[in-house]
């Protein structure tokens, strides 16, 4: 039960936040809000692509190749995931609810919405949905390395 409120609570972040900028933008594309100087701005782009804007167009290619990955992923592990860490599943919770949030937006919407906009690092715009997928694979890779550790201590 944790881990569906950690999925629905993340998912409702990424997609308030994404209507809220949208509305906050009026729809209209590269407004931008300053909020760290020159480093941090949340900039309303929508992504009508894949990761980092590439192949701009081809939303149904991802949103078809998303869905099967998904089913996927959900029948080959629907068996292991009760041995699995308790960090462990709130690393996939975290992925889940990064891949909830931005396959709404690509069924609902016909494109992803991004903000986030790091100019001082680089210039790919990306959204929560994004942060909490990387999130989550940083959680399982830790645990993961943990484990590892503490066998070979054993």
């Amino acid at each position: 039960m944790l881990y569906i409120i950690i999925i629905v609570i993340l998912t409702a972040i990424d997609q308030i936040t994404k209507v809220y900028m949208r509305s906050a933008a009026g729809g209209v594309e590269a407004f931008s809000i300053p909020v760290i100087g020159s480093f941090f701005h949340l900039t309303y782009v929508e992504n009508h692509g894949g990761i980092f804007g590439l192949f701009q167009g081809k939303i149904n290619v991802f949103t078809i190749l998303s869905v099967v990955v998904i089913a996927y992923l959900v029948y080959s592990e629907r068996k292991n995931i009760k041995n699995y860490t308790k960090w462990t599943k709130i690393g996939i919770a975290f992925i889940a609810s990064g891949a909830i949030g931005n396959m709404t937006d690509r069924i609902m919407r016909g494109y992803v919405i991004d903000m986030l906009d790091f100019r001082g690092i680089w210039h790919f715009v990306f959204n929560f949905a994004d942060v909490f997928i990387n999130v989550g694979v940083g959680i399982i890779i830790l645990d993961y390395l943990v484990k590892k550790m503490k066998s070979r201590r054993e």
